[in-house]
């Protein structure tokens, strides 16, 4: 493995990939703030959650870019197109089998089947994410396919 290249095209695809997502939620595509709801597991101060998501959340790319990293070398090339595929992958598990899941981790969001509490505040993002916006999973796929299409393009054995 290319540890300076994988760290390097990690980090740029997070940037990208959380530049994405924060524009989708500046330009109201979505309401969905993943480094605001990465923050709250570990906070529950608004303000300092922000910035605690948003290192949770750059260390999350890098942990990801690994996989696809071993995926590029499981296949013996690192192309754009490849990056594209995995990160269409990756945003599909993401927006049906982890937005399920998230209430069940995350100790302040209300589940599906039970409603909000004095904890428990945060809206459960649902299936696709489709209860932070209709156009949430367009801009997570989005997000991915720029996070993989990075990595793909850019990483170097």
């Amino acid at each position: 493995m290319n540890t300076s290249s994988w760290l390097l095209w990690g980090f740029v695809g997070t940037v990208v990939l959380t530049t994405i997502m924060a524009g989708s939620q500046g330009m109201r595509l979505t309401r969905m703030n993943i480094p605001f709801m990465l923050g709250t597991m570990f906070t529950p101060s608004r303000d300092r959650a922000k910035l605690v998501g948003f290192l949770v959340h750059l260390l999350n790319g890098w942990a990801f870019s690994l996989v696809y990293v071993a995926a590029f070398h499981a296949l013996g090339r690192a192309t754009w197109w490849l990056g594209l595929g995995i990160g269409f992958v990756h945003a599909s598990f993401v927006l049906t089998a982890g937005m399920q899941f998230l209430p069940g981790l995350h100790p302040r969001m209300a589940s599906e089947h039970h409603g909000p509490t004095v904890v428990r505040q945060l809206e459960p993002p649902g299936f696709l994410a489709l209860n932070y916006g209709v156009r949430t999973p367009v801009s997570v796929l989005i997000a991915h396919l720029a996070f993989g299409w990075i990595l793909g393009a850019g990483y170097r054995f």
